[in-house]
């Protein structure tokens, strides 16, 4: 798994954590619904940590409960 899979899959796990869909994120968080879907569907390479805040602000977390999981334990190293 990479940073890319990890963030998608912990936002759909948060998405059903808190009884949410993408949509209504998109809204509490102030993040556009095109960006959260490359992110989701893995479009998205580069997701910058200011869109991880404004997510995390929309589920009413901190960044460290965010990160704080298995998804980005055991992450593959990515230097090319």
């Amino acid at each position: 798994m990479n940073i890319s899979q990890a963030v998608a899959g912990r936002i759909i796990e948060l998405c059903r954590e808190h009884g949410i869909t993408v949509n209504k994120l998109c809204t509490l968080s102030g993040v556009t619904q095109s960006t959260v879907n490359d992110i989701v569907n893995h479009r998205a390479k580069n997701i910058g940590i200011v869109t991880i805040k404004k997510l995390c602000d929309g589920f009413d977390i901190t960044i460290t409960e965010f990160f704080d999981t298995e998804y980005f334990r055991k992450l593959e190293q990515e230097i090319y």
